[in-house]
C-alpha cells in the first residue's frame, strides 16, 4: 500500500502506536490517533510524534473518527470488540495489526513464534542461534521492539514473537517457519473461550505455502487439534523419537532433529536453562535453526552461553539452603503447571494478581503433591483460594513482600520458594517485570 493521500487511524498510542504513526507519516500518509488516556498521561508519546503532525483525538471513541479513514491500525491491547473496530468492519474499512503492516514492507524472511508460554525465551534463543551463525538478524515483535522497526534495519532474516492479540488482524502475514509451543487457558478475558484463543493463534500459519514449515508441540492436545489441515510442512517436537520430528534423549543429554530420515545431533551437556518446559523451548528453537542451516557446533556454543530471560524461572538467590525462583512471567495456570513440574523437592508457591478468566483447578494435583505451602496475594487471592484451599496449607496476605517474608519463615533447607503468580500483575505492579523486581528486592532484604 502507498500512503500518499491516505489517512490512517491509529487506536492506542503507546510504543506500538507511536511506531506506526511515525512509519505512516514518513511515507506520506496522514495520521489520526486516538487513545482513552489524556494529553498529560501521553506527554512522552505525543512528544515523539511532534514531527509527524498527527491529528490528535484523545478521550473519544465516537464513530466520526472513521470519517475519511482508509485504514485502521489498533494497538495489540485494543480488543476486536472495541466500538471503533466494530464500526470499521461495518463500513468496510481495512483493519491491520502492526505486524501485518510491517510484513507488507519487509523484503526478508520472517520466522515467528507463538504459544501461551515460552514465546520470549524461544524467540530470543532462536535469534541468538542465527546471529551466532553469522546471519544479520532482527529480533522483536511482541518481545518488545515493534516489528515495523525491522523495515529500516539491515537484516537478512527476522525472528518475531507473535501474540494472539497481534494475530487478530492479519491477512497476508506469512512466516517461512512458524513455531507453536503450546496452548492453555489464558487471555480468556479477551478471547472468551479456549477455542477462540486457539483460532487466533492458528492464524499465524494460514498463509504459509507448502514450502514453509510449522514446528508444533505434538504432546499438546489443543495444538494438535488446531494444526490439522495447515498448508505448510509439519515438524513436531516431543519426548520420544519421531521419524519426522525433534526429541531429547535425556540420558545422553542429546537433542535430535530428524527431517526426512536425516538426523542432526546437538549436545545439551552445557545447557544452562531450568525446567522441562525450557527443554521444549530449546527443541523448538533448535529445530528452526537446523531448518535454517545452523550447524550443531554453533548451536552447542549458544546453548552453553544462553542463560534465559529475566523473570522466567530465574534463580534469584539461595539463602540458608532455600532456593528462591522468580517466575513472574508465569501469568497463567499453564505456565505455573510447567514451573512446578520442574522441581522435585518441596515448593512454597507464591501466587496471585489480576484474574484472567482461567480455571485454577488444573493446578490442584501438582499443588497437592509438590506444594508444601501456598501463599496468595493480590486481587485474585480469594478466587485462587476457593479453588485450591484444601489442596495444601494456604495463607492469604496482602502484598508480595509479605508473601516473601511468610515463605522465608516457613521454609527449611531443601525447599524452593517459587513466585509463579498464575495472574496478570496490574493490580499492584506496572507489569510482570516490576513484580519480579519487587520479589527480588524482598528476597535480598531477608
Amino acid at each position: 500500500m502507498k500512503f500518499g493521500g491516505k489517512t490512517v487511524l491509529i487506536i492506542g498510542l503507546k510504543r506500538t502506536g507511536v511506531s506506526v504513526a511515525r512509519f505512516i507519516a514518513r511515507r506520506g500518509g496522514r495520521v489520526r490517533v486516538t487513545d482513552r488516556q489524556s494529553t498529560d498521561q501521553l506527554a512522552e508519546e505525543l512528544a515523539q510524534l511532534a514531527d509527524s503532525a498527527p491529528e490528535i483525538c484523545l478521550g473519544t471513541e465516537h464513530e466520526t473518527l472513521l470519517d475519511g479513514i482508509d485504514l485502521v491500525i489498533p494497538s495489540p491491547g485494543v480488543p476486536c470488540t472495541a466500538p471503533l473496530l466494530v464500526a470499521a468492519r461495518r463500513r468496510g474499512i481495512p483493519v491491520w495489526s502492526e505486524i501485518e503492516l510491517a510484513f507488507r514492507f519487509l523484503h526478508v524472511p520472517v520466522l515467528a513464534v507463538t504459544g501461551t508460554n515460552g514465546k520470549s525465551t524461544t524467540t530470543t534463543l532462536l535469534g541468538e542461534c542465527l546471529r551466532a551463525s553469522g546471519r544479520r538478524v532482527f529480533v522483536g515483535g511482541n518481545l518488545g521492539t515493534p516489528l515495523l522497526d525491522a523495515v529500516s534495519e539491515d537484516a537478512e532474516v527476522v525472528v518475531a514473537e507473535v501474540s494472539s492479540f497481534q494475530l487478530e488482524w492479519v491477512e497476508q502475514f506469512r512466516p517461512r517457519i512458524g513455531i507453536w509451543l503450546n496452548l492453555t487457558e489464558d487471555h480468556l478475558d479477551r478471547h472468551g473461550t479456549l477455542a477462540r484463543y486457539g483460532a487466533a493463534k492458528r492464524a499465524l500459519f494460514q498463509q504459509q505455502e507448502p514450502t514453509d514449515w510449522a514446528i508444533v508441540n505434538r504432546h499438546d492436545p489443543e495444538v494438535r487439534r488446531f494444526v490439522q489441515g495447515l498448508p505448510g510442512r509439519l515438524l513436531s517436537f516431543g519426548w520420544e523419537p519421531a521419524l519426522h520430528g525433534i526429541w531429547v534423549e535425556a540420558e545422553k543429554k542429546v537433542l535430535m532433529v530428524s527431517i526426512a530420515g536425516r538426523e542432526t545431533r546437538v549436545s545439551l551437556a552445557g545447557l544452562r536453562l531450568y525446567g522441562r518446559h525450557n527443554l521444549e523451548n530449546v527443541m523448538a528453537a533448535v529445530g528452526a535453526a537446523v531448518l535454517w542451516g545452523v550447524s550443531p557446533e554453533v548451536l552447542e556454543q549458544v546453548l552453553t552461553s544462553f542463560t534465559g530471560l529475566r523473570h522466567r524461572l530465574e534463580l534469584v538467590a539461595t539463602k540458608q539452603g532455600v532456593a528462591y525462583f522468580d517466575d513472574s512471567k508465569g501469568t497463567n495456570v499453564g505456565a505455573v503447571v510447567q514451573s512446578l513440574a520442574s522441581f522435585a523437592g518441596p515448593v512454597i508457591l507464591l501466587a496471585g494478581g489480576v484474574d484472567k478468566g482461567g480455571d485454577y483447578l488444573p493446578l490442584r494435583q501438582l499443588v497437592q503433591t509438590k506444594v508444601r505451602k501456598l501463599i496468595l496475594f493480590g486481587a485474585a487471592r480469594d478466587i485462587i483460594a476457593a479453588a485450591l484451599r484444601d489442596a495444601t496449607e494456604t495463607l492469604i496476605v496482602d502484598t508480595l513482600p509479605e508473601a516473601v517474608r511468610a515463605a522465608a519463615t516457613a521454609a527449611t533447607a531443601g525447599d524452593t520458594v517459587l513466585l509463579s503468580p498464575a495472574c496478570a500483575s496490574f493490580d499492584q505492579f506496572r507489569n510482570y517485570a516490576h513484580r519480579g523486581e519487587v520479589f527480588r528486592a524482598a528476597v535480598e532484604a531477608l
